[in-house]
């Protein structure tokens, strides 16, 4: 089912009515989720005068349990309230209100979180459409510019979302309202675009079979690039950047270091990344028409904001020939507020009312 909403989806008649509502003990409270393979961040939600109001939001580490009704649970167990509504943005595809998802072994039914928690009122959408519904909604501070191209109103929107794995999405307008169209784009194929990127995708089929460009461009990803560049294009590896990759996270360890300019190797890596993220990037805007603008969301992006300003990004975004012109004329962002996806649940939860 798709969940369409208005040119800001706060005002539409559900959600006026939702406003309007007399509830029976204080405020209307909702139940948002986003779900992903890393943590899985709940919240309760209120009606607030733009958009809905969190007033509370925890994170829980995902890998730690079973399934998702156990983090729920949990949650519930802590903060007991009448939930009227429950909307969760699950990183994997939703069909016919299941989802397996695509970073851990869980399989999400609405079916079987209607009759764990007696509610009445359950969805789950693909966590890339719970976050394109909050895009209309942010504010500017909210949005941070790459290019200085003024936003437009009133045309598609894309969306490409690197974090544990890649999402991706579109805003079509028709109409008067924006409709978010789920994709599962992150998992194409990646298309090497230099002699230096044959030999990363020889590289990667090597190791996976399928190359898709998620291999590259998420957490995991950035790992891949710095193990080839040490692997199979001779940069050295140092004992101490060894010795940081065995005590933290391995897609930290090489952002941080290629930030501070510490070491060439995990620079190279993290140029790699930014240069096929501006094609995917440029890619989605022409496959959605998304004159509107390219926004960055997931983790990443907000953490790498200096190299994305640097110019590689924008070179390679605008890298298509005969359609250069047309991809300068598209204002590309980053998504800074760290909970959109939860947002958009929210949304999506306030929408069943």
């Amino acid at each position: 089912m798709i969940l369409r909403a208005n040119c800001n989806p706060w005002q539409s008649a559900s959600l006026l009515k939702a406003r309007n509502m007399k509830p029976i003990k204080g405020e209307v409270t909702v139940l948002a989720g986003d779900v992903g393979g890393t943590k899985t961040n709940l919240g309760l939600y209120i009606v607030g005068k733009q958009r809905p109001r969190a007033t509370i939001v925890e994170s829980f580490p995902s890998g730690e349990s079973a399934d998702l009704e156990t983090i729920v649970e949990r949650f519930l167990e802590r903060h007991p309230v009448l939930v009227r509504s429950a909307c969760f943005g699950i990183a994997g595809p939703v069909l016919q209100g299941e989802s397996k998802t695509t970073n851990l072994p869980w399989k999400v039914s609405e079916v079987s979180l209607k009759k764990r928690f007696q509610w009445h009122r359950v969805r789950l959408l693909n966590d890339l459409t719970a976050t394109a519904l909050t895009v209309p909604l942010l504010t500017s501070r909210e949005r941070i510019a790459i290019n200085k191209v003024r936003v437009p109103k009133n045309q598609n929107l894309a969306l490409v979302a690197p974090g544990t794995g890649l999402g991706e999405a579109l805003l079509v307008f028709r109409n008067g309202e924006y409709i978010p169209i789920p994709s599962e784009g992150g998992h194409v194929d990646f298309a090497p675009s230099n002699e230096a990127e044959v030999r990363l995708w020889r590289f990667l089929r090597e190791k996976f079979g399928h190359v898709s460009v998620e291999r590259v461009l998420s957490g995991p990803g950035l790992v891949n690039l710095y193990a080839w560049l040490r692997d199979a294009e001779g940069y050295r590896e140092p004992g101490w950047l060894k010795k940081r990759f065995e005590e933290g996270d391995p897609a930290r360890v090489v952002t941080e270091t290629a930030l501070k300019e510490r070491h060439p190797l995990c620079r190279e890596a993290l140029h790699v990344f930014v240069s096929v993220l501006g094609r995917t990037a440029g890619n989605l805007a022409l496959t959605g028409t998304a004159t509107g603008g390219v926004y960055l969301g997931g983790g990443i992006p907000p953490k790498i904001l200096p190299a994305l300003r640097q110019g590689l990004f924008m070179k390679a975004f605008v890298d298509k020939g005969r359609f250069e012109d047309y991809l300068k004329e598209i204002p590309v962002r980053v998504i800074m507020n760290d909970k959109a996806a939860l947002l958009g649940a929210a949304i999506g939860a306030f929408d069943l009312l």
